[in-house]
């Protein structure tokens, strides 16, 4: 074995050795009868069990006003993880000691004795962690936060803790908030009853081991930190493309829109990754502080800026894959005159000393081309001196992309020379694999959330500011277009990359798009 080898094995061992201790707890959630909890959530707990990374002891109690007994709730999560699991089939040994901690309280939300069923449920357990380490999933509507929470405080259940001690906790869900006010408002609920601290806001994209790869890529390697700026970077371009419609989501998306349900979660949280300045530590707070402080450098988006440099689509009827895809407006649930948005573009300006004249072009839309999420940091080109002076064609632009998902890795693009005798150079390719690098799976997002909200590290989760800061920059836009009907050029075939103003958007800057391919 050579001293390379040797070095990563010593490093990937003091990682592992690294793992912290999680203190014992349970695990409520509410609306565990609901589709999230049988497709996401069972499934990541039961993996983090066959995975031996739960704490010793746990339960995990389902809240719902469905009548169950626990036998019945676990027969009904056993199938469920037979259709859901990420490694097939189910261990039986491993699912009879997790189904072992399952338990059921069937009571309805609204009502106050069910939180007394449910404390009791608690506390019948012997172990004192299990009964005061609590974390509580709301997997329910979003209009019901604010409900369970209040009740949670009624019952003492929860309690607001200013000490930093967190012994019970919050976790919610996205859609939070559908704009500024109402985030505020639910902010304010949530706030009266449990520290910001104890509040877990979860965005899955967090979850995902490529966009965790994102800091460590940036911060642990000092060649490419040393190129993150504008003294070397041309432009940035983030795309999260869809290769699905609406399909059976259309009264969900009546609501949303693509600004709504991607743009102000997850594209804002990929961006704030790739361009945040480096966090004092790695502790949560410094690193949402970084997170918070990138977004609100965002250039604010005046009448101008949003005519010129934000568009708009909607798809309409066409074919992918010799598959048949109807417009959106025919879709079910979808007024048949929508003029929501299925599909967006923009140009934005980071203001701030690394970033200042670097523009962000970020893309995301449904019925595109191809399902894929990823970062391209395009550099700025060589002078046109040397080999682009005799070069016939203009000479690629270096780039490194960041494949968020699928085909997950690390792309760095530059020039070589072809072999032989002339001077004729063409743009390569080096690349990393996760696959082929790491030989293993790319874990779940949900599995990495739980895990992170049950030991109480919030740093993969979203705080207030952040959410209100990214709800003020989709605001803006969704106001600007609030009164203006869709028009002829906004429409989009579904199988193409949107409307021909995202096109115009770079080609008027003299760039282009550089679309992800299906394998890369």
């Amino acid at each position: 074995m050579n001293d390379s080898s040797q070095l990563d094995e010593l490093l990937a061992s003091r990682a592992s050795d690294s793992r912290r201790q999680i203190e014992p707890c349970t695990v409520v959630i509410f609306g565990a009868s609901g589709d999230l909890t049988s497709r996401k959530l069972i499934p990541a707990l039961y993996h983090l069990a066959l995975e031996g990374a739960l704490p010793t002891p746990y339960r995990i109690i389902g809240f719902a006003r469905r009548e169950k007994t626990d036998e019945s709730f676990r027969a009904e999560l056993r199938t469920a993880l037979d259709q859901f699991s990420r490694t097939k089939p189910v261990q039986p040994e491993v699912w009879k000691s997790f189904s072992a901690n399952l338990f059921y309280c069937q009571a309805d939300i609204s009502d106050p004795a069910g939180y007394e069923k449910l404390g009791a449920l608690i506390r019948s357990s012997e172990h004192e962690k299990l009964r005061q380490n609590l974390l509580f999933y709301l997997a329910t509507n979003p209009s019901q936060f604010g409900e369970i929470a209040t009740r949670l405080s009624a019952a003492n259940l929860l309690h607001k803790e200013e000490d930093g001690h967190l012994p019970e906790r919050l976790v919610v869900e996205k859609p939070f908030g559908h704009d500024l006010q109402s985030a505020r408002e639910l902010n304010a609920e949530l706030v009266r009853h449990a520290h910001e601290r104890q509040i877990f806001r979860i965005d899955h994209y967090l979850g995902k081991e490529t966009v965790q790869n994102i800091l460590t890529f940036r911060f642990s390697n000092g060649i490419f930190e040393r190129l993150w700026n504008r003294e070397t970077i041309d432009h940035v371009q983030i795309t999260v493309a869809e290769k699905i419609g609406v399909g059976s989501r259309g009264g969900y998306y009546e609501e949303s829109g693509a600004m709504r349900d991607m743009v102000q979660n997850h594209v804002l949280q990929v961006l704030s990754l790739v361009a945040m300045e480096p966090p004092v530590s790695l502790e949560a707070e410094a690193v949402r502080d970084e997170k918070v402080k990138l977004l609100k450098s965002i250039r604010p988006l005046g009448s101008a800026d949003l005519a010129r440099n934000v568009v708009r689509g909607q798809y309409f009827a066409g074919e992918i894959d010799g598959e048949a895809r109807p417009a959106y407006r025919s879709e079910p649930k979808v007024n048949s005159k929508s003029n929501v948005e299925t599909f967006v573009a923009m140009k934005l300006f980071i203001d701030n000393w690394r970033w200042s004249g670097v523009p962000f072009y970020i893309r995301t839309g449904k019925n595109l081309p191809v399902s894929a999420s990823e970062v391209r940091i395009q550099f700025k080109q060589a002078p046109n001196i040397l080999f682009a002076a005799k070069s016939a064609i203009p000479l690629d632009q270096n780039s490194i992309t960041l494949r968020l998902q699928p085909n997950e890795g690390i792309t760095l693009r530059f020039n070589g020379k072809v072999p032989g005798a002339a001077i004729q150079l063409r743009p390569v390719r080096m690349q990393f694999s996760y696959d082929n690098e790491f030989g293993a799976y790319t874990p779940e997002a949900y599995e990495r959330l739980l895990l992170e909200a049950i030991a109480g590290d919030a740093t993969l989760f979203i705080r207030r500011d952040e959410v209100e800061t990214a709800w003020g920059i989709v605001d803006s836009i969704r106001s600007y277009w609030a009164d203006r009907p869709l028009t002829n050029r906004e429409f989009y075939l579904a199988g193409t990359w949107g409307p021909t103003g995202a096109d115009e958007l770079l080609t008027n800057d003299g760039r282009e798009w550089r679309n992800p391919s299906p394998q890369k």
